[in-house]
């Protein structure tokens, strides 16, 4: 099939168009605006594919995405172009309304006229595959999971960006027949992640020396998910999910923040210990809380697993293991990252911008 990917420069977008181009006979067009967090390093493994292309471009640009449509005429659209990290989009929710909103907006109008000038066989197969997550949920407390039917209640500019995307994703399906599909997933970690996020962003603090922030008293969990099963996940849902239907996608690894950074210092210590014979863990610094901070996330999987056949792979233990080994290994990939865009520093202290 064709396979219009967005944002698939970014962290779960490059998961999936190296596992379509490495795992299946799909051909890849990758749209990508290339923001701070967009990182073609991440799709070099397959950029030399004759099925892979890349277009570097805004989704929210009506002309160019309509164009694109039009030249590589894909089967699915496989939308995962999002501003994506809460910390910033406190400090910064005007780009994550434009590209969030209005961008999954433009992605809709364009998919939906192409997709009304297909012939019937054509039409039957198109799928608008929207990647969500279970932020837009809210917040659990100490026991109970998110289904499919979970009322939303988002807590934070990003999380309400992206309830916003679902549900005119859901309205141009009930009011337009577009075949979309959505799903909604916990918290991917894996190679190539960029260094804002937790998991990465512990490793290399670790190495550097410098302290492991952990928000509040480090209670809050989040299932966490390994993205190449994420990866496995999606194509799962656009090759063979019902139009309409929303599927919940979870790693079934719960964790507190700080039994997460706890088990990267372990990892650490076994892999490459502290010249100075001190535990990793030593680095770790409790700091003042994220504003408006959801306690527990915890997806139930269970829709995906019954009617798909998806399920996941990767233990948290052999995930964590895979990640800490591949920051060692490819130091080159996020030392260029922290010289050109981004300084670990902290963001989200509630100063909207």
């Amino acid at each position: 099939m064709r396979i219009l990917v967005t944002g698939g420069a970014g962290f779960i977008g490059s998961a999936l168009v190296r596992h379509l181009i490495g795992e299946t006979d799909h051909e890849v067009l990758n749209l990508d605006k290339l923001t701070y967090a967009g990182v073609l390093s991440s799709v070099a493994p397959v950029a030399e594919s004759p099925r892979y292309r890349f277009v570097q471009g805004d989704i929210c640009d009506a002309e160019l995405v309509g164009k694109l449509f039009a030249e590589f005429r894909p089967q699915i659209v496989a939308h995962l172009a999002a501003e994506s990290h809460v910390d910033r989009s406190i400090d910064g929710p005007g780009e994550f309304i434009q590209t969030n909103i209005v961008g999954t907006f433009t992605m809709l109008q364009q998919a939906l006229g192409y997709w009304q000038g297909l012939e019937d066989a054509e039409k039957a197969a198109f799928r608008f595959h929207h990647i969500s997550t279970d932020e837009v949920f809210g917040s659990l407390g100490e026991t109970g999971y998110f289904t499919e039917t979970t009322a939303y209640d988002p807590r934070s500019p990003y999380s309400a960006s992206k309830a916003g995307s679902d549900h005119l994703v859901r309205a141009w399906h009930e009011t337009y027949g577009l075949p979309t599909l959505v799903t909604n997933c916990s918290n991917n970690y894996g190679p190539y992640h960029f260094p804002e996020k937790l998991i990465p962003l512990i490793i290399i603090r670790a190495l550097g020396g410098e302290p492991l922030p952990v928000y509040g008293d480090g209670s809050n969990v989040r299932d966490w998910l390994f993205v190449e099963d994420h990866a496995r996940a999606l194509r799962t849902v656009f090759e063979t999910g019902k139009p309409g239907e929303t599927y919940n996608v979870g790693g079934n690894s719960e964790r507190k923040n700080l039994e997460v950074v706890h088990a990267i210092c372990a990892t650490l210590d076994r892999l490459q210990p502290r010249a100075d014979g001190k535990a990793y863990a030593d680095q770790i610094t409790f700091v003042t809380d994220r504003p408006g901070h959801d306690h527990r996330y915890a997806i139930d999987a269970s829709k995906i697993r019954d009617d798909l056949g998806w399920e996941p792979r990767v233990t948290f233990e052999q995930g964590i293991e895979t990640t800490v080994r591949w920051y060692l290994d490819n130091r080159k990939w996020w030392g260029d990252i922290l010289s050109g865009r981004y300084d670990t520093g902290r963001l989200g202290l509630a100063k909207a911008g």
